[in-house]
C-alpha cells in the first residue's frame, strides 16, 4: 500500500528519514553504495537521481537552461527544480557535486596500468620494486 509523505505523524517520518540516512551512511566505499542502491531503487529511479546530479553539475558549470534541456531531453520544471535545491542553504548538491569532481579527476589520474598484475605487485612489494627496478618503456 502506497504511503504519503503528508498523512505521515511527524514521528513516523522522522524515523523512516533516519533509517534511511543512516543506511546509506554505514555504506562504505562506490561498490558498497552501487549494490545499496541497485537494491534499494529501481533503474528507472537510479537514472533519475543520476540525472538530476548531472543537470546540478551543469548549473554549477553556469550553462544555460535551454542547453541543458536540449542536450539532456529534460523538462525546465525539473532544471528550475534542481536550480532552486542549488539556491537553498543546505550544501547538500554542491557537496555531492564537489565529490564528484574530485572523483572525476582522481579516475583521469591514473595510471594506464592501475589493474595489471604488475601495478598491483609494485603497490603492495614497493621495496622489492625498489631493488630490482621495472625497466623503462622505449618510446619509438
Amino acid at each position: 500500500m502506497k504511503v504519503r509523505a503528508k498523512e505521515l505523524s511527524e514521528k513516523a517520518r522522522m524515523s523512516i528519514l533516519d533509517a534511511l540516512y543512516t543506511a546509506a551512511s554505514s555504506v562504505k566505499g562506490r561498490a558498497a553504495m552501487k549494490l545499496f542502491l541497485r537494491d534499494l531503487l529501481t533503474e528507472s529511479e537510479r537514472i533519475m537521481l543520476g540525472r538530476r546530479i548531472l543537470i546540478a553539475r551543469r548549473l554549477i558549470a553556469h550553462e544555460r537552461h535551454d542547453e541543458i534541456a536540449r542536450d539532456m531531453r529534460v523538462g525546465f520544471d525539473t532544471i528550475y527544480r534542481v536550480h532552486r535545491w542549488l539556491e537553498d542553504q543546505l550544501p547538500g548538491y554542491e557537496d555531492a557535486i564537489a565529490g564528484l569532481e574530485r572523483e572525476y579527476k582522481k579516475r583521469g589520474e591514473k595510471h594506464l596500468y592501475a589493474t595489471s598484475a604488475i601495478f598491483r605487485l609494485k603497490k603492495k612489494y614497493p621495496i622489492h620494486f625498489l631493488l630490482f627496478p621495472w625497466p623503462k618503456r622505449r618510446k619509438y
